[in-house]
């Protein structure tokens, strides 16, 4: 966010139109998303693991990599209809998971209006109403292995896009792997699920596992965070056959790919939060001949809300009235962008609708965090507390303080939170009371709440009550 706020950069409104970009033919899109899957868990964002993601770092080898990309929610539905409607949570209606409100205006709405064929392979339910979003092309997380099988990807993809060309018509496909999801692969949680383990090609050791730097090193955890690479492989899979397919096509050349995580992994301090592990997302853009291959973008800050008014303006295409994002093109052509230096994040309520209200204002460097529901004694569930992770921490805690200390954090939080993440990406050190960054703190603030009196978000009351 510009030092200097407007309304037109708080509600992110749209940049002035660009020169015609001269394309021969109407621009096809081909969204690829991932649950669950932490930023850094991918090669090209630097993850540890050896050939974690081969497919995922080819693609950002040939287009523009972002390296400060966010969704808005740090949930399943709530993020995915953030990314279909250009509105916050609050705006769109799809707090937790409910479908969005009837009057508010959907990507695919826009897109089928102009001729556009549109499709979708996994994480179906969690864009509601379905009548909303004109699915020509409609396969369930069953149809694809429970979204696990790269193979039923490939073959999906193929049968959508052979569809697009005995048309004659653009296309949008959003192609969603349920992975590196709950459970994960080769886990008890997984046999208990599904009953049986859905096959992989490549199990992850715990030897070659990355721990995260915000999880204690304990042998489950280190076990479990295994299985979860192991899963994360089988995604990049997955990615690799959607692009194979794109390429057999003939549509590459003509054929916007992007490609980024709804959320950060389900383990504690990610998943259903607002820390840097919660949202940050390994956003990644190919368009031949439009981006540049090998691009780094370490400038601007996007966010989900930014997805729909980009694919629109990318399209041709009206932009309706009331999306909160604006697209950001300009970045994706090698331009310059001005209002990119924040951005705010939020989390309402979980799968189990336990409502949970934290707000969250993240430049390149730092972040506010306002968490309205920690009073001291309500307690923080979520799906992250299942499986190995949650339970080794809280055996461990009886003994040893420090993660007694995070696991009280993380049960119970406080009402505010400040990180140096540009030092502190795991979140380790709260400095809401470090008197060197008083200013910066009371900035981020400020800004928090002129967000919240633009968008008329439900918490300005308390929050005003607590800045004064």
């Amino acid at each position: 966010m510009p030092q200097r706020t407007t309304r037109r950069h708080l509600l992110g409104g749209l940049a002035a139109a660009l020169p015609s970009l001269g394309r021969s033919a109407p621009v096809n899109f081909l969204l690829i998303t991932t649950d669950d899957l932490n930023y850094n868990s991918v090669g090209a964002y630097g993850c540890r693991v050896r050939d974690i993601t081969p497919n995922i770092d080819r693609l950002a080898a040939a287009g523009l990599r972002f390296n400060y990309a966010h969704v808005t929610a740090a949930v399943c539905q709530p993020s995915r209809s953030v990314l279909m409607t250009g509105r916050y949570p609050h705006r769109n209606g799809a707090e937790g998971f409910e479908p969005i409100r009837e009057d508010v205006p959907t990507l695919q709405e826009q897109l089928h209006t102009a001729g556009y064929l549109n499709g979708i392979l996994g994480k179906e339910t969690h864009l509601a109403p379905r009548s909303k979003f004109c699915w020509d092309l409609y396969i369930q997380q069953d149809e694809l292995a429970r979204g696990r099988s790269p193979s039923l990807y490939h073959r999906f993809t193929k049968q959508f896009l052979d569809k697009a060309k005995a048309s004659g018509k653009s296309f949008f496909l959003m192609a969603n792997s349920h992975d590196p999801h709950r459970p994960f692969a080769g886990s008890e949680q997984e046999l208990k699920s599904f009953g049986e383990h859905m096959p992989y090609s490549r199990r992850i050791t715990e030897r070659e596992a990355s721990l995260p730097g915000f999880l204690p090193d304990l042998p489950d955890v280190l076990r479990e965070i295994a299985q979860y690479f192991t899963s994360v492989h089988r995604c990049d899979e997955t990615v690799g056959e959607i692009l194979r397919a794109l390429d057999e096509s003939g549509f590459a050349q003509n054929t916007l790919v992007m490609f980024l995580s709804d959320n950060g992994m389900a383990l504690p301090f990610a998943k259903t939060n607002c820390y840097l592990n919660s949202t940050k997302t390994p956003w990644i853009a190919r368009w031949p001949g439009r981006i540049k291959p090998g691009a780094v973008d370490s400038r601007h800050m996007i966010s989900g809300v930014d997805f729909m008014p980009t694919i629109l303006e990318a399209a041709g295409l009206r932009q309706p009235a009331g999306m909160d994002g604006r697209s950001f093109l300009p970045v994706l052509t090698g331009a310059s962008q001005q209002g990119r230096d924040s951005i705010v994040t939020v989390f309402h309520e979980t799968s189990a609708r336990n409502r949970f209200e934290m707000r969250c204002i993240q430049t390149r460097a730092s972040g506010y965090i306002y968490n309205a529901w920690s009073d001291g004694s309500a307690i923080f569930r979520n799906e992250s507390q299942s499986g190995l992770t949650f339970n080794a921490m809280r055996e461990a805690a009886k003994t040893n303080p420090s993660i007694a200390a995070r696991v009280d954090l993380f049960l119970k939080r406080v009402p505010e939170e400040f990180y140096a993440f540009d030092k502190d990406p795991d979140a380790l050190s709260n400095l809401i009371a470090d008197a060197s960054r008083q200013d910066e703190i009371r900035s981020l603030k400020r800004q928090l709440l002129q967000w919240m009196q633009a968008t008329q978000d439900p918490l300005l009351a308390s929050f005003r009550t607590l800045v004064g």
